[in-house]
């Protein structure tokens, strides 16, 4: 927003020198008239972007071509970002110097002597006549000030048939819809929201204020960007005239909400000279590993995760080798003596104290709409000599441009997977007794994990861990630990996209059940990034699996496997960023009187960002803003710490305990936890829900009281019991589920479900149908492919077993289904 054709017209018209006073000269100056006989004086440039320099030019003829005159200076679109990269405007103390400056050197423009042809309601007589203007196609290269006051200066607009007023009208319309103009005004601080006002405005002062000539001019060349250009620097006269006030309230409320230049938010990381090492690699390619291992020898170290679960996985692993480390997340502060080294979940890094090496993990995650922020400011506050970033090649340009902001020296270290990736071709064909032990089966919903791990146990002898997002991280340790454990029964694991990060699993194979999933909208297809990484989770080095396979339940699903692992990662442009509090607070200075949500609906519409960094999105912020917004005596702080506690949105149990501690907390009662302790694991899947319900209501408790006082969160250690008590009921919940999962839109017909939705392609699968060869030729193209080096080998005796099976598929589908309707 700072350096666009409304900005340099701002800017220079608030100096000194304003516009009318910069002149365009051509090599040898030389003076001209025109056929009237008048002196024509080459001091009124059109209005352009590059008022910068003094422009030489010099036309074939010797003298200046005022025709091609505007080609020869290139107007630049209107651009959020600067073009040195600081995105600023300069800045004046009062709106008022902007327009006061402006003189015109050759004099004020004369006044109109003509009748009007035009009544006080805007309606024309044609009964005027009037003389055809001479000169009007010159208007397109007069100065925007002088134009502007002439036509403020005028009495009444003269003769004009109907018919060319309409056009007029026509074209004032495509202005007000132009985007490009509502972008160009944000250069002199005319908000979106109030640009429509402004141009009303505007239309009623053209439509009493107009010449014969600007009429005829726009005529001439009708609705269109060339119209709305010309009209522009003229709508920029009248609104710095006209709209002072909105001008310098709406400069005061982009101030309070500008977050460009984030990197000068930290100025003691600015002052060091750190060294930023980037373990850049896929997944099982031991980055990681070799980052902790400098973590480890450090004398102060601190290391970031992306979960809780990851956070208490190293948090163990480094205490165990003798080191020792404190755990620092939301919901626990595990402090242990003499440590100088912490495992911390990436929201909690300290800003303010210094290490040695810092590690933060899953950089990627800087891309992520919601939780993006988090990394971006551990990457440029964390005061650390080193600062070791572990991700995949999304996001090393984008550092390489921060790095070059801070001032940081970066170092590039790359990994290549320690065994290939390999694609079955052979799916499991649809049927779960294909599973074999190590085996993960990965979907994307709650209710269909449940069924899988159903049908496992009821048609082979395998039993199935579950891992999926709802559960506590010590349930999910847990079922981990089991999974991985060789000498029990448990051999196949059930997870869901939960599984892609944050877990050291024994995976032989990940096998697929779908590759779509319900976004809250609709069915659609798993990112091809997300797929990648939930793939690269089989084969571990040192495990019992080295070499990591994948594939799919369904045959139809198999292309779609294949070509997200063949995609390249995609070279993000933009990483997030949200508002610290403080922020948030002098912007909510601007609206005193306005809610927190309505606040936030603001800063977003408002904020200005650089080129490389997006607003995170706050939906769920937003939520528990509405809800608490009825809540009396909470301070905007209070509400701001509330709205960004760990709850379900969409659970209206884990919602009303949530009012129920702000509503107590703003009486400046003790926050009680109001909730019993169950006496049993779940028998069904309504009481598992409910054990996941109040596991999810505690963790909020205990978060909530570290960013409270202690004193009004006092029930901190019987809130740790409860929810070690219902982490342990819900894993033996869990291994005692046989139960069919709830459904959650009973009734409703699995067609209408996924009817706008993602369908998978049916080529394949029906090629099985019809053609027994051309299946063959599907699955000797897809045996040779290697998801790591795009090359690989099955083995042949696998086709022909495809086909057996394949050919005996009709023989055995009545019993399988049979089977199913069993199980189920």
């Amino acid at each position: 927003m700072a350096r666009g054709t409304a900005a340099i017209l701002s800017r220079i018209r608030s100096s000194r020198h304003d516009v009318s006073r910069f002149r365009v000269l051509p090599r040898n100056r030389c003076e001209w008239r025109n056929p009237a006989g008048s002196a024509f004086d080459l001091a009124k440039p059109t209005f352009f972007t590059s008022l910068v320099n003094m422009v030489h030019f010099q036309s074939a003829s010797g003298g200046p071509n005022l025709r091609g005159f505007r080609n020869t200076i290139g107007a630049r679109p209107f651009s959020s970002v600067g073009e040195d990269g600081d995105g600023t405007i300069e800045d004046r103390d009062d709106v008022s110097g902007i327009s006061d400056s402006m003189n015109v050197e050759n004099g004020d423009a004369s006044e109109s002597d003509c009748e009007s042809s035009m009544d006080e309601s805007g309606n024309f007589s044609e009964d005027v006549d009037c003389g055809e203007s001479v000169g009007y196609k010159q208007v397109e290269l007069r100065e925007p000030a002088e134009l502007y006051r002439e036509l403020r200066d005028s009495l009444r607009l003269r003769g004009l048939k109907q018919s060319d007023w309409e056009m007029v009208s026509e074209i004032l319309n495509y202005f007000y819809k132009s985007s490009w103009a509502a972008n160009q005004a944000l250069g002199i601080y005319i908000g979106r929201s109030f640009f429509p006002t402004a141009v009303s405005k505007f239309r009623r002062f053209l439509k009493k204020k107009c010449t014969v000539d600007v009429c005829k001019y726009l005529v001439s060349i009708g609705p269109g960007d060339a119209a709305v250009k010309f009209l522009f620097p003229i709508f920029v006269e009248f609104c710095l005239e006209e709209f002072r006030d909105e001008i310098k309230r709406f400069r005061s409320m982009i101030k309070s909400a500008d977050l460009t230049k984030p990197h000068t938010w930290f100025p003691f990381a600015r002052a060091m000279k750190r060294r930023i090492i980037y373990h850049c690699g896929p997944t099982n390619s031991g980055k990681t590993y070799n980052a902790l291992q400098r973590y480890m020898e450090a004398k102060k170290g601190i290391y970031c995760s992306p979960l809780r679960l990851l956070a208490m996985e190293v948090f163990d692993k480094v205490n165990a080798l003798g080191i020792y480390c404190s755990l620092h997340t939301g919901q626990e502060k595990k402090n242990v003596p003499f440590s100088n080294h912490i495992s911390c979940t990436v929201e909690m890094v300290s800003t303010e104290n210094m290490y040695d090496v810092a590690v933060i993990d899953e950089i990627q995650m800087m891309a992520d709409p919601c939780r993006g922020y988090a990394w971006t400011r551990a990457l440029l506050g964390v005061k650390a000599d080193e600062v070791h970033l572990c991700g995949d090649p999304s996001v090393l340009n984008i550092v390489r441009r921060i790095c070059s902001e801070t001032g940081d020296e970066l170092i590039e270290q790359h990994y290549e997977r320690f065994k290939p990736l390999v694609v079955e071709a052979k799916t499991l064909l649809g049927d779960l007794n294909n599973i074999r032990p190590g085996d993960c089966v990965v979907a994307f919903s709650r209710r269909e994990i449940f069924e899988v791990k159903l049908v496992i146990e009821k048609l082979t002898k395998h039993r199935c861990c579950v891992i999926y997002g709802a559960l506590p991280p010590e349930t999910r340790r847990l079922q981990a630990s089991l999974f991985n454990d060789p000498d029990n029964e448990y051999d196949v694991l059930v997870a869901s996209d939960a599984v892609g990060m944050g877990l050291n699993l024994n995976i032989r194979r990940v096998v697929f059940y779908s590759i779509s999933k319900y976004n809250g909208d609709k069915i659609v297809p798993v990112p091809a990034t997300q797929v990648k990484q939930i793939a690269g989770r089989a084969g571990r080095r040192g495990s019992r699996y080295p070499d990591g396979l994948t594939t799919t339940l369904h045959l139809e699903d198999l292309d779609y496997l294949i070509e997200c692992l063949k995609q390249p990662f995609d070279d993000i442009k933009k990483v997030g960023l949200f508002p610290f509090f403080e922020q948030v607070e002098l912007f909510a200075g601007q609206f005193p009187d306005v809610a927190l949500s309505h606040l936030l609906e603001k800063f977003k519409e408002n904020c200005r960002l650089d080129g490389s960094y997006f607003l995170c999105r706050h939906d769920h912020v937003k939520k528990v803003a509405n809800m608490l917004q009825k809540v009396q005596g909470l301070s905007l702080e209070d509400r701001f710490n509330f709205c960004f506690a760990p709850v379900n949105i969409r659970d209206p149990k884990a919602m009303f305990h949530l009012l129920k501690f702000a509503s107590s907390y703003s009486q400046n009662l003790p926050v009680n936890i109001a909730m019993g302790m169950p006496t049993g694991s779940a028998r069904n899947d309504s009481e598992l829900l409910d054990l996941e319900t109040k596991h999810q209501v505690l963790s909020m408790y205990l978060w909530l009281s570290h960013h409270f006082t202690e004193e009004t969160f006092p029930y901190v250690k019987k809130a740790e019991a409860m929810a070690t008590g219902i982490a342990d009921l819900l894993s033996e919940s869990l291994r005692n589920a046989k139960w069919k999962p709830e459904s959650k839109q009973a009734g409703k017909p699995k067609t209408q479900q996924k009817e706008d939705g993602y369908k998978r392609p049916l080529s394949l699968i029906k090629g099985f149908d019809k053609q027994a060869n051309k299946c063959a030729h599907v699955l000797a193209k897809h045996a040779c492919f290697n998801a790591s080096l795009y090359e690989s080998f099955v083995i042949p005796s696998w086709l022909e077993e495809v086909r057996h099976e394949r050919s005996s598929e009709h023989e055995r589908s009545s019993q399988r289904e049979h089977s199913e309707k069993v199980a189920v």
